[in-house]
């Protein structure tokens, strides 16, 4: 039960049905899955060790916040993990992978022009988990979908304005001209301009994310989680705000 809870938990977090911040009670997830307090307890525990999930002592356990510079410092890593799968894919790429890339930008061409931003995330992910594939390295593979886990419950914004939309298109060709021309370079420095690393895509990036998302720099860990609680705590049996899907 206690893996079965985790992978729902989980699921929740990284679809931002959880957003960062929300408090996770015990008592109120022991209800809902109709189990004793013993298996949420290891989940939750199991979650803190994969950075979903934040245990305070004395206070509560709440979705994991970043702040601006763990954010940054992630997004940079990411960006640089991701060009360097670009480049091996430009060199490795198979035939397969090659026409599912390109299905893969037509997808977000096509949920782009129906304005479907919800649509378009997910052909997004389809892109770059074929340009990650396409390195043929399943341990870089590996770095990086661990990564874009732990930064999925900051993106559920990011695909909803046309704009965003239409850059992000533009990249994709650019990234997708250079690996099927087998040009590792171009494939590098697509990918790198491509990630939200830079200062203006940064600004742009943080500007999609409510304050509440993001941990106090130089606050304390424990104060500033206890800002993310509702007055009263859970401890006075108010329910968090948690997603009532199984």
């Amino acid at each position: 039960m206690a893996g079965e809870i985790k992978a729902t938990i989980q699921h929740e977090i990284e679809a931002g049905d959880m957003p960062p911040g929300t408090p996770l009670d015990e008592r109120m997830l022991a209800e809902r899955f109709g189990v004793s307090r013993t298996p949420v307890r290891e989940a939750l525990q199991q979650l803190s060790v994969q950075n979903m999930v934040r245990i305070v002592p004395r206070v509560g356990v709440f979705v994991s916040r970043l702040s601006i510079t763990q954010l940054r410092e992630t997004l940079e890593l990411l960006g640089e993990l991701e060009a360097v799968a670009a480049k091996l894919a430009a060199r490795r790429m198979d035939d397969d992978q090659r026409v599912h890339l390109k299905a893969a930008r037509a997808e977000c061409e096509q949920a782009h022009a129906e304005d479907d931003g919800k649509r378009f995330a997910k052909a997004n992910a389809e892109f770059h988990d074929t340009v990650y594939a396409g390195s043929h390295n399943e341990y870089l593979v590996e770095q990086i979908q661990s990564i874009r886990r732990l930064m999925q419950r900051y993106r559920p914004r990011i695909f909803q304005t046309p704009a965003r939309r239409q850059r992000v298109l533009e990249d994709h060709q650019r990234l997708a001209d250079a690996i099927l021309s087998g040009d590792e370079t171009a494939a590098h420095a697509a990918m790198l301009e491509h990630a939200p690393v830079g200062t203006t895509g940064f600004s742009e990036f943080l500007s999609t994310l409510p304050a509440s998302y993001l941990e106090g720099e130089g606050g304390g860990e424990a104060a500033a989680t206890r800002s993310a609680a509702p007055r009263g705590g859970a401890r006075r049996g108010r329910k968090p705000a948690v997603s009532s899907a199984a």
